[in-house]
């Protein structure tokens, strides 16, 4: 029987049924006439059967329609925005907010606009004058971050703007091929070491000023984020600079810690570089495994290793490789992060040191060193007022087997985050011997330096 046909039958069915004539009412002016309750369930009782019927020969006649699946949405996976965790969980400032939302459904399509304002207190004991001024108050930055999808492209940017200074920090578009394997090309974080960040503090460890944690080069990365693998393999043509000779006016005015040039005997430690050159070509891939002993628990360890070239404007000068062993665990409200990590810079002809860039001023590292860090925090939920969260830590890094006999370089800190609503503070007090912003430089030779800083930003 075609369905043509057939619905013809049914609306005729259905005329006639309520064409039916009403039973007679008992006289009274003010009645309406009405149908008699049994004679509307039979009617109601031949519409459904009908409508049924109705509702098969449709399902015959488009059997297509019938079986497409209903569409489904993309759970959007964890943000990787420390700043967002804290405030909730942030890490930014000398630190990084890197945010990554991948694409829901078409729904959700849309760049969000967001940032933050960060200014600080620090008392400085290696500066004479800071000293007699009882320290002093600074804006620190403001940035802007766009976050979103469109058309399941994803992009993740943020620029930021010092007193002294702007820069990059990271900027790339990315595809999820699954809710697990993603692709992201543009400025993007090396994979390297514990992540997000191995630290918990406003100043990350010494690991940062060596270019090994919270690193962006340009290039492509390639992340797979399932449980208990997670699997980041990076190919990167050259720093976020444009390598060696790319189009900015100061190679110093970085977020990243970059090599810019090999210092040569009697070279300050600040100088210019006498001798540029850029890392290019470089091969990255870490790999983890996370185990789950118990409820709110994890404990996290992986291995890292990169490997490239080192260019000059006209010609390949030397080679650079890292690797390293860490962990990350989780217990609680604990966490504890170890990691151990060497680094080497082969410079033809042979070079000690190394000139780096960032800040808005160049600094010296060692061209081969060993790194350690040691580090542990505990997280405390509150609810005074705004105050919601208090996080205590207590990190440390070493720098040693210094390419040169250079001096070895350690940093402790001890301090508090305080989240609160859209501000997330950090209070530090640094110790440190040849770290850089602690009165020292990677490569120098002085003596135990000391900082109190607190850094209050409010993020949006």
């Amino acid at each position: 029987m075609s369905f043509q046909p057939l619905a013809c039958a049914i609306a005729v069915g259905l005329g006639v049924c309520l064409a039916m004539p009403a039973q007679a009412a008992p006289q009274d002016t003010s009645a309406t006439p009405h149908y008699d309750p049994a004679q509307i369930a039979a009617m109601q009782a031949q519409i459904d059967a009908l409508q049924r019927k109705l509702d098969s020969m449709k399902q015959h006649a488009s059997p297509t329609a019938a079986t497409l699946p209903a569409k489904t949405a993309t759970a959007p996976a964890a943000t990787e925005d420390a700043a967002a965790v804290a405030v909730a969980g942030a890490k930014s400032g000398a630190t990084s907010d890197d945010s990554r939302k991948p694409a829901a459904d078409a729904a959700e399509d849309g760049i969000k606009l967001g940032g933050a304002v960060r200014f600080q207190y620090s008392r400085e004991g290696y500066d004479k004058g800071n000293r007699k001024r009882r320290g002093d108050m600074d804006f620190d930055i403001f940035r802007l971050d766009l976050n979103g999808s469109i058309g399941n492209v994803e992009l993740s940017a943020q620029y930021r703007w010092f007193q002294y200074m702007s820069a990059i920090h990271h900027a790339w578009v990315g595809y999820k091929f699954t809710d697990e394997d993603e692709g992201q090309l543009g400025i993007t974080r090396v994979p390297f070491g514990n992540q997000p960040f191995d630290s918990h503090n406003y100043f990350f460890s010494s690991n940062y000023y060596l270019g090994l944690e919270d690193s962006y080069q340009m290039g492509a990365l390639y992340v797979h984020g399932g449980d208990p693998w997670n699997v980041q393999i990076g190919f990167f043509k050259n720093d976020s600079m444009g390598g060696v000779d790319g189009f900015v006016s100061n190679r110093a005015d970085s977020y990243t810690y970059n090599v810019v040039g090999y210092r040569l005997p009697g070279e300050g430690n600040f100088d210019d570089p006498a001798h540029p050159i850029g890392v290019a070509d470089t091969g990255a891939a870490r790999v983890t495994y996370t185990f789950h002993p118990g409820d709110h628990s994890s404990v996290e360890v992986g291995a890292s290793a990169l490997r490239g070239s080192l260019e000059s404007s006209t010609q390949r000068v030397g080679h650079h490789d890292a690797e390293a062993l860490h962990m990350n665990t989780d217990l609680g409200r604990w966490n504890l992060q170890l990691q151990a990590a060497r680094y080497a810079y082969h410079v033809n002809g042979g070079a000690d040191r190394l000139a780096v860039g960032a800040y808005d001023f160049y600094d010296s590292i060692a061209a081969k060193a060993h790194s350690y860090t040691g580090n542990v925090a505990y997280k405390l939920p509150v609810s005074w007022g705004p105050i919601t969260a208090l996080t205590f830590y207590n990190d440390y890094s070493l720098v040693n087997h210094k390419s040169g006999r250079l001096p070895h370089t350690w940093m402790n800190i001890t301090g508090m985050s305080m989240a609160a609503g859209g501000l997330f503070t950090y209070f530090d007090f640094v110790t440190a011997r040849n770290q850089p912003f602690i009165g020292g430089s990677m490569a120098g030779n002085g003596g135990v330096e000391h900082r109190f800083n607190i850094n209050v930003g409010y993020y949006f």
